[in-house]
């Protein structure tokens, strides 16, 4: 498998050490000790099939401590990463680099989602309707054809001309639903088809987790697996495993599924006789359903536990309707499909939405929380399950392989118990590895004095006076991070007048562009809620500030955690200190990971939040982040700004 002979050395580490072909190969590669530990753990656990935790702080290098030892194995392995982004930047930039150091000769591929490939199928339908589109869209159209010609892949990815957000991706791009598997008249061309197949032949496969979630809970219900099996799967931003486990060992039926099967059924009755008599009315009823459930359900919070919806008469009377709808169109699919393939694919898809819908209705039992979320276009009904640890256990056992978990942020003040508890990890092997960086040089924890609580009415304003003096000194560059999206709007609209440098705030722009802009203004201010608290990079000096308004604890009209934090409670187990202060260390760490993220980085890192001096748990908070100097004094953030060095200060 590799012309690289590990046995010639003893200790894996090695080959990353000072003397090894890393450092003499790659430039700018600098050898650090916590990582050569972390090679050495990761390669014990693949070949003792091992369950591993291993926290690794920023900059010490764990892709590379993860893929030499994976590379190196001669074992099947799969590697798992929080986003598409960083799928590829694995797959292009770090994959490449290491299997070309090592010499070694294996077949890697890359997988996404389905939603990520070009469907030729869908394509071809899409230009055969003929419906008329903006210029807009009419030249997106175009573009995507044009570029269906040439690509060998079919990744969206490779067509940045087509923006990641427009409605066309949707229609020429397929689903699980509405794939027609074998009987597609363009099969043997198919993008997803050609993917699955390289992944199946592959040494070492990079995936997603939405899509290695995806994979596992559908062979859990014995379709047939899309990954193949492994010897070792490695999660990377293995912090975002609990959150998305609980999606994928979800049952859901939402608005749009039903209203795009509709869609679907009248599209596919043009080339079928007679078929839009039988199907017109059913459809635009069940249509006329969704869109008065919809309405119904104005009334209620944005989301909430699902016996809110069976205290409103009128909710009831919808979704009642809906169901017999549903039922009714499923029939009449069945009396269509063995006309067309497409009739045959919409048949099946009707008769999936109806058992998932009738069980999240009618279900009772105690292991599932009932839920529902409603959009301003539409709604979804869930039930996920309460206790998450024992489906991944069953998952992991049934893989027989090595499971190697690795962040910055999995433990809390050193403790891996709340992480470990969520994934029913029974007693795994942990690992925890400080960042290189020198915190206590590079970086600087500010605490404003005189902040009140943050449920007070007035405190985003409260937060921005106090921040405005740190904008001043360190000229822009800054990120701020907010727990709610209110609390976004509501600061961009004070900053607006009061700051001399380029506001980029969330939801103006796409995330990848907002970014782009905030780098090359090199004095921006950028303004962000939850989706930029992690995985965004930005190294240098165009980043010296984040600021936190307050500590990320969930929303408490998440229906699936107050399910969880009662049951915690009648478990004798206090759900406050044994489940939402761990979850917002975490969360809390990854938006201080974003101030320092290069050994020549400089910053501060604001936390606004009085809790973290007034509670008891705000002490768990601040040992959690890196050992930084921490200063309650304005005068002490304006000295950093002005000295190259860091005065000493209290860490206190």
């Amino acid at each position: 498998m590799t012309d690289f002979d590990s046995n010639a050395s003893d200790d894996i580490g090695e080959l990353l050490g000072a003397d090894g072909p890393f450092a003499r190969e790659l430039p700018n590669f600098a050898p650090r000790i916590a990582q050569q530990v972390m090679a050495r753990a990761v390669q014990q656990a693949i070949s003792s099939r091992d369950t591993l935790i291993a926290e690794a702080g920023t900059g010490t290098g764990k892709t590379f401590a993860y893929l030499v030892p994976a590379l190196l194995s001669g074992e099947r392995v799969i590697i798992s990463t929080g986003t598409k982004a960083l799928q590829d930047q694995l797959f292009f930039r770090d994959l490449p680099r290491v299997r070309s150091v090592l010499g070694a000769r294996l077949k890697t591929a890359l997988l996404k989602g389905r939603a990520n490939y070009l469907c030729l199928y869908r394509l071809d339908q899409t230009v055969r309707e003929g419906a008329t589109f903006d210029r807009t869209q009419a030249s997106q159209l175009a573009t995507i054809r044009a570029w269906s010609a040439r690509t060998r892949r079919g990744d969206r990815m490779e067509l940045a001309e087509v923006p990641e957000e427009s409605p066309l991706w949707p229609r020429v791009t397929s689903t699980p639903e509405n794939c027609l598997g074998v009987e597609c008249a363009f099969f043997d061309d198919c993008h997803v088809v050609k993917a699955r197949r390289e992944a199946q032949e592959a040494d070492v496969v990079v995936v997603n987790h939405h899509l290695l979630f995806a994979d596992l809970a559908l062979k859990q219900e014995g379709f047939g697996e899309i990954l193949p099996g492994a010897a070792a799967f490695i999660l990377d931003e293995a912090h975002q495993i609990p959150e998305l486990a609980g999606q994928f060992f979800s049952q859901s039926v939402s608005a749009r599924q039903l209203s795009e099967l509709a869609q679907d059924a009248l599209a596919e009755c043009a080339g079928v006789t007679g078929a839009i008599g039988l199907l017109l009315e059913p459809v635009e009823a069940l249509q006329d359903a969704l869109r008065r459930l919809r309405l119904a359900m104005d009334v209620l919070p944005q989301r909430g536990a699902f016996q809110h919806l069976d205290g409103h008469a009128a909710i009831g009377e919808a979704l009642h309707d809906l169901r017999e709808l549903l039922a009714t169109l499923h029939e009449l699919l069945a009396s269509q499909a063995e006309r067309s393939r497409g009739f045959a694919n919409l048949h099946e898809r009707a008769g999936t939405f109806t058992q998932r819908l009738d069980r999240i209705v009618d279900e009772r039992g105690e292991r599932d929380v009932r839920w529902y979320e409603h959009f301003p276009r539409g709604f979804a009904l869930y039930a996920t399950p309460l206790d998450l640890a024992v489906p991944m256990r069953g998952l992991r056992e049934r893989t027989q392989a090595a499971w190697i978990h690795t962040s910055a942020t999995l433990s809390v003040a050193g403790d891996f118990g709340h992480f470990a508890r969520q994934l029913g990890l029974d007693d795994p092997r942990t690992l925890s590895l400080g960042s290189p960086f020198d915190y206590a040089k590079q970086a600087l924890c500010y605490l404003p004095q005189g902040l009140p609580d943050p449920s007070a009415r007035d405190y985003t304003e409260q937060v921005i006076e106090a921040v405005l003096p740190v904008l001043h000194a360190s000229r822009g560059r800054a990120f701020l991070l907010f727990t709610s999206h209110r609390a976004l709007r509501r600061a961009a609209e004070l900053l607006q007048d009061k700051v001399p440098w380029p506001l980029f705030v969330q939801g103006t722009a796409p995330r990848p562009r907002l970014l782009e802009e905030f780098r090359a203004s090199g004095h921006g201010v950028l303004l962000g809620a939850a989706s930029f608290w992690e995985g965004v990079d930005v190294v240098g000096e165009a980043l010296s500030v984040v600021v936190i308004d307050k500590l990320p604890f969930a929303a408490p009209d998440d229906p699936v955690l107050m399910a969880r934090l009662d049951a915690l409670e009648q478990s004798g187990i206090n759900p406050f200190m044994g489940w939402q202060v761990p979850t917002a260390v975490i969360a809390l760490k990854q938006g201080a990971g974003r101030l320092i993220r290069d050994v020549h980085d400089r910053g501060v890192l604001v936390l606004c939040d009085p809790r973290l001096t007034t509670k008891g748990y705000g002490r768990l908070f601040l040992s959690s982040i890196p050992p930084m100097p921490r200063t309650r004094a304005l005068d002490d953030v304006r000295v950093f700004f002005d000295d190259s060095s860091i005065p000493a200060m209290a860490t206190g």
